[in-house]
């Protein structure tokens, strides 16, 4: 009880304090505050630009292994001559690779490009088409805010339909339902088909909100799919519970397989996963964590370096009060526990705020 009681006018004594020295509690408090202010916004900000990040990569497709000619990390030396030499894909290896893998969910062959999107008056400039096969949707992960998907049917066929992005169908159809209407792609008219639902942009440049989906067959008829230029590729999903290296170990001996590559030569095709890009990354934002963590610990440093000069001070100007506190008995501990108490005080209010 004594104990409680003496903590309790240590409190007192702090309180009193802090509120006759209302100025320099202010200034405390603003060193303390914008301390604990610059960690917590510097770890918002590496948090924030991590997460963006991650989740721009990951939407790429966290299982999926894309089939291309140029490697995203190269093991050695970057040799592109050999990789713009190597064979371009085509729209029979996805049909060889769908009939042979044995661990694939979905093989799908994509091909992009960009162009003008019309309706009547409106149009959309450098929209980002992409063309793909029926399993698109099996190895890309998006919503659709209306409409619907391709049928195999439709896709099949090459029925002249497409799925916009939400700010092509904002650009074309501000005040209209765009579902069921039709717009010009590659001078050919399309009926829209669904819209996919707003992601924001992304900071891989992968988002859907200025792409358009077309089935590959009908961008046969208007575009040469196989075109070095547009750089066709493959991405391929494994089945469920199959883990994305032991997909890539059967995918590269079917794909030696179908081009007839010699034992001991070099692959001729190189195979990508996110992964690859999400190493460095971690790596990078490891980095920039520990920055962090030193710039949060200088800051609270000042500020508690601020707070120890204002209790010296405080100190010094209560000499007499310490004086005459210790003639009537008070214990050190007593005395060195208001300032203790005060000290805390203004910590905790500074955190608060």
């Amino acid at each position: 009880m004594l104990f409680l009681t003496l903590l309790r006018e240590s409190l007192s004594f702090a309180i009193h304090a802090l509120r006759v020295n209302r100025l320099r509690t202010l200034l405390s408090l603003l060193g303390i505050t914008i301390g604990i202010f610059a960690i917590i916004a510097v770890f918002t900000a590496v948090d924030s630009m991590a997460n963006k990040i991650r989740s721009s990569v990951q939407s790429l497709g966290d299982n999926v292994v894309f089939v291309q000619r140029f490697p995203w990390v190269p093991s050695g030396e970057w040799k592109w001559w050999e990789y713009f030499n190597r064979p371009i894909f085509k729209v029979q290896d996805q049909e060889d690779l769908q009939r042979r893998l044995t661990m694939a969910k979905a093989v799908v062959y994509t091909v992009n490009t960009t162009t003008t999107v019309r309706y009547e008056t409106s149009y959309v400039e450098n929209t980002s088409v992409v063309a793909a096969t029926y399993q698109y949707d099996k190895v890309k992960s998006f919503d659709l805010s209306e409409g619907r998907y391709f049928t195999e049917h439709e896709a099949e066929n090459g029925n002249a339909l497409v799925i916009i992005g939400s700010n092509v169908a904002d650009g074309l159809f501000p005040n209209e339902d765009p579902i069921g209407k039709e717009v010009k792609l590659f001078g050919r008219k399309v009926t829209v088909l669904g819209v996919f639902k707003a992601e924001g942009e992304s900071m891989m440049g992968n988002s859907s909100d200025n792409q358009v989906l077309i089935p590959l067959e009908f961008a046969r008829n208007v575009m040469n799919v196989e075109d070095a230029d547009l750089e066709p590729f493959l991405m391929i999903a494994p089945k469920d519970g199959v883990s994305t290296e032991t997909l890539k170990g059967e995918l590269e001996g079917v794909m030696r397989s179908l081009r007839r590559i010699e034992p001991l030569a070099e692959d001729d095709f190189a195979l990508n996963e996110v992964s690859v890009l999400a190493e460095p990354l971690n790596q990078m934002f490891g980095v920039v964590g520990t920055a962090g963590w030193i710039i949060g610990a200088f800051s609270i440093l000042v500020g508690g370096f601020g707070i120890a000069n204002i209790m010296f001070v405080s100190v010094r100007e209560r000499t007499s009060q310490i004086g005459i506190q210790k003639s009537l008995g008070a214990k050190s501990w007593f005395i060195l526990m208001q300032f203790l108490a005060e000290s805390v005080i203004l910590c905790f209010l500074g955190g608060m705020i």
